[in-house]
């Protein structure tokens, strides 16, 4: 049987690593995060460079302005679910039994490590592997391992970087950590300060029968957690997949080319928790939050699941150029939907052509061209009416069906946009038609087939079908169709028989 091992992680200032996780670019300057309603907001959450220039919590907005170049963002609870979503995320590649401890602006796991050692070697290699993973997904986090819970809880909350506890050594190692890292209620702390206990240390070295008399059965446990011996029930959690990055904007962004620079860091971080389950991004659903209370969707869909992340930032690109939002973005959401993706044999020399990402690239240059309604796969509809199809997006099959052989038969070519016609009846059928340039005599005509349908709507039809052989001054005759608009009154040419 293994002992037993567990490894904590500990976000500190999860309000401000949240917003700053997606913006690189502020991470070297100090930020304070103000919550409360306006004028009265106070400073809930700092970053490091913040703390350096003298800045504390529950500061006024007042006081925070008076000091120089400080940025001030707006708390958001949405960003904080999910950073706190990727985080459990990046820890349960490691291991599926995670215990959430968080507290407040803390975000705080601890991971069941036993006997993970075949699969990422030490426990010093797991940890130094897991902060790299963290540091990718932007976050600052300190990791402490040990065989008690409580003693790794404790020291990931009080230390920086990675702590390995030797088994045994778990006292010593809590000794310097002060006494208000238990959270202890007033009444006790300002017993153990009367008493002179400031340290994890003295409060272990006091006698275990003299201290439950005195303060009950939680002595028993303080003592305990100031020993790194306290017993743990162990409660993991279930972790949910969801594939989904926000940012809000303290200020709201009319142009693109910030507004892209924000989704180039999101979609970053998509295709990168995707990659580590063996994933592709298959959908991006964009959601954005605008001024006025309005809001703009788009959504990107390539032929195939992808994971490149220029091709995905360039068909965003393209998609918010076609569909602009109105109005200014405050906030700004991707939610992707995972897929596998296809293998697709290269050829020696060269990849096989074309390649899915410039097909994508090149409908949605064409769709911002002619339109979204002109460009994609066609589909017939069910109805009656002679050519009705729609327009589908085009995607790549997954199976190739096998080629089917069909008899020879006459092609019928439709004429796009139909022609219209100057049609002479003989004895109720046609026997001249003329059009733009030329006369043609029609030397058999086979018809009428009667259509017409959809009466109740503005797309009601109404027309006779003729099959005719025509010639043009005695030359080799042609077939066509022709059809007779009741409705409309109109004669028109709309296809050649080959």
């Amino acid at each position: 049987m293994n002992t037993s091992l567990y490894l904590c992680i500990h976000a500190a200032e999860l309000p401000a690593q949240a917003l700053l996780r997606l913006r690189p670019d502020l991470k070297m300057q100090p930020v304070a995060v103000l919550d409360g309603r306006p004028p009265t907001e106070t400073v809930s959450s700092l970053n490091q460079p913040a703390r350096q220039r003298g800045a504390s919590l529950g500061m006024t907005r007042l006081d925070i302005e008076g000091m120089d170049d400080f940025m001030l963002l707006r708390r958001s609870a949405e960003s904080e679910s999910v950073a706190r979503a990727v985080l459990l995320e990046c820890a349960a590649t490691f291991s599926p039994r995670i215990e959430d401890v968080s507290k407040d602006t803390i975000c705080s796991f601890v991971l069941d490590i036993t006997g993970t050692e075949r699969l990422f070697g030490p426990p010093e290699k797991l940890a130094e592997r897991l902060r790299a993973q963290l540091a990718t997904a932007g976050f600052r986090v300190s990791l402490a391992i040990s065989a008690n819970f409580d003693a790794a809880r404790l020291k990931a909350a009080t230390t920086r970087g990675i702590t390995v506890i030797p088994a045994g050594d778990e006292a010593a190692t809590l000794a310097t950590l002060p006494i208000a890292v238990l959270d202890l209620e007033e009444d006790p702390l300002a017993t153990f300060a009367i008493w002179g206990i400031r340290t994890l240390g003295e409060l272990a070295a006091l006698p275990e029968t003299e201290l439950v008399t005195r303060l009950g059965p939680h002595g028993r446990v303080w003592r305990d957690l100031a020993c790194g011996a306290a017993d743990h029930m162990f409660q993991p959690i279930e972790s949910a997949f969801l594939l989904r990055e926000f940012c809000a904007f303290d200020t709201p962004v009319d142009q693109i080319e910030p507004l892209l620079f924000i989704a180039a860091r999101m979609i970053d971080c998509l295709t990168t928790r995707a990659a580590c389950r063996a994933l592709s991004l298959a959908s991006v659903a964009v959601h954005m939050k605008l001024e006025r209370g309005l809001e703009h969707r788009n959504m990107i869909k390539p032929a195939r699941p992808t994971i490149d992340r220029k091709f995905l930032l360039k068909l965003l690109q393209l998609e918010i150029a076609a569909h602009p939002p109105s109005a200014g973005v405050l906030a700004l959401a991707l939610d992707a939907e995972a897929g596998q993706s296809g293998k697709v044999q290269l050829g020696l020399f060269a990849p096989q052509l074309p390649e899915p990402s410039r097909l994508d690239v090149t409908l949605a240059r064409l769709k911002a061209i002619v339109g979204e309604e002109r460009v994609g796969s066609p589909v017939l509809q069910d109805s009656h009416r002679t050519g009705s199809f729609r327009m589908n997006s085009f995607s790549v099959p997954t199976k190739v069906s096998a080629p089917h052989t069909a008899p020879v038969r006459m092609t019928l070519r439709r004429l796009r946009p139909p022609i219209p016609v100057r049609v002479v009846l003989h004895a109720a059928k046609p026997a001249a038609f003329r059009d733009w340039e030329s006369s043609f005599e029609i030397t058999a005509a086979y018809g009428p087939w009667r259509t017409a349908g959809c009466w109740w709507s503005l797309d009601a039809w109404d027309a006779e079908e003729w099959d005719v052989l025509a010639s043009k001054n005695n030359t080799t005759p042609i077939a066509c169709l022709l059809v007779h608009d009741l409705a409309r009154k109109q004669w028109r040419l709309e296809a050649l028989y080959d």
